[in-house]
């Protein structure tokens, strides 16, 4: 026992040691050698074993500030947005800390579409959205990192946090039967905003006073009509705060439900009262609301093939493995007879690769992506999911009623969002309350 305390001790003297001489490394490379020291960057934040340069926090303040330029009013002062700026880095950086750790990567196939997908939504040609950022004085190469390294963190809270949420089919017919007709119906849905002011996980005396009492002046200002987005960026917790606390568009099902109980009596432009939840202090706005009557959905059916990859298989195996199949089909081969002898997705493969009639919001996002843009009869390049690499074909789409089935598939899908979105919130906060970080932003050099 006493030799295990040793080592132990040894353990976290070598960690702190090792940060120690981190930190003292990138101080002596920050400066010159000269006999007039000139300050090239410096260190404005200590993440574990790494660091954040001023620099960084420069170049993302400039993409921020960009964001807002038409609306240059909803931005607060430049003291308070740099230092939110910082917070989301230091956040971000410990996510991706743990990506590497777990083995996450990106490979340039799935980046490079990640892009063209990027400048296909702005109406553009890659090189075309390549030209226009570097026209904005953002560099290209740095923003296609920064596009990566936000599918990292996609990966790793889709692995970590879908564990985490569990739906029982109690939770999903008292959804469907709920006697609020128009929670499932959508009669209304809502622009909403939202503030978070976190409270950590195990709080020290004085915190939650000190949260509270925070959330008080910030609900005040936001009751007296200050600009709700210039109070997210400034103190939201959330990790939307950097977009002013936008939640997008939402029916009730989608909305915390913190939130919800308020939600009935509240018009375009109303402030909610405090809501309190394992997270911390909520404060949300009605931006707008509008009704919705259409009651029918699309759906899709479709095909597929999986191939995963393991130990045999890489990513480069698996896409020609798909790209072989696909050949053989379009030579003649039936879809059916080889999916059931090559598709890896058990469930669909027994049925020659086909799956049922869906709407194709339930599918994964990349799955979903693909899908949409599938025309029937068509069957897509091989592509990447977070479940592997597929081949799929589109049989059909139709507009079809909102059925009872239909109604328990999208109840399962909105209950889960919320709850991963509620999860989320709580897993940062602990990965943050957990890691050692060090802000440096206001220190003197």
């Amino acid at each position: 026992m006493n030799i295990f305390r040793m080592n132990l001790l040894n353990m976290k003297q070598l960690k702190l040691i090792s940060k120690l001489f981190l930190t003292f490394s990138l101080l002596v490379i920050t400066f010159t050698s000269s006999a007039n020291t000139k300050l090239l960057d410096r260190i404005v934040a200590v993440v574990e074993n790494d660091v954040i340069m001023e620099s960084e926090l420069r170049q993302r303040a400039s993409v921020i500030v960009k964001q807002f330029e038409g609306n240059p009013e909803a931005i607060p002062p430049k003291d308070v947005l740099i230092e939110q700026i910082l917070q989301r880095l230091i956040v971000e950086r410990l996510q991706l800390q743990l990506a590497e750790q777990r083995g996450i990567q990106i490979d340039e196939l799935s980046l490079d579409q990640a892009m063209r997908n990027l400048a296909k939504r702005n109406r553009m040609t890659l090189e075309q959205f390549r030209e226009v950022l570097i026209k904005q004085d953002l560099d290209y190469v740095a923003y296609r990192e920064q596009v990566r390294n936000e599918m990292l963190l996609d990966q790793l809270r889709r692995r970590t946090i879908s564990n985490r949420v569990q739906i029982s089919d109690s939770e999903v017919e008292e959804l469907v039967t709920k006697a609020d007709k128009d929670l499932l119906k959508k009669e209304y849905e809502y622009n909403v905003a939202h503030i978070l002011i976190a409270v950590p996980e195990t709080p020290k005396p004085g915190q939650i006073e000190k949260a509270q009492h925070r959330a008080s002046l910030v609900h005040d200002r936001a009751r007296a009509g200050n600009n709700f987005s210039q109070l997210a960026i400034a103190a939201s917790d959330a990790q939307d705060a950097l977009q002013g606390g936008e939640l997008g568009w939402r029916n009730k099902t989608q909305l915390p439900e913190v939130f919800v109980q308020q939600i009935d009596t509240m018009q375009a432009g109303d402030v909610s009262k405090i809501g309190q939840s394992a997270a911390g202090y909520h404060i949300f706005k009605v931006l707008d609301r509008r009704a919705i009557e259409n009651t029918m959905v699309d759906q899709v059916l479709a095909r597929h093939i999986l191939i995963r990859t393991n130990a045999l298989i890489d990513d480069k195996e698996a896409e020609r493995k798909l790209r072989d199949l696909k050949a053989r089909i379009e030579s003649g081969d039936d879809f059916e007879e080889l999916a059931r002898a090559n598709s890896e997705d058990t469930g669909s493969a027994v049925n020659g690769g086909k799956m049922d009639w869906t709407v194709s919001s339930n599918f994964v996002p990349k799955f979903k992506e693909v899908v949409d843009e599938l025309e029937p009869k068509k069957i897509s390049e091989p592509f990447k999911s977070r479940f592997g690499w597929h081949i799929v074909e589109v049989l059909n789409k139709r507009e079809h009623d909102n059925s009872q089935e239909a109604m328990r598939a999208e109840a399962r899908e909105q209950i889960r969002q919320r709850k991963f979105e509620e999860e989320t919130e709580l897993w940062l906060r602990q990965l943050r309350d957990e890691s050692y970080i060090e802000n440096r932003l206001h220190t003197s050099n």
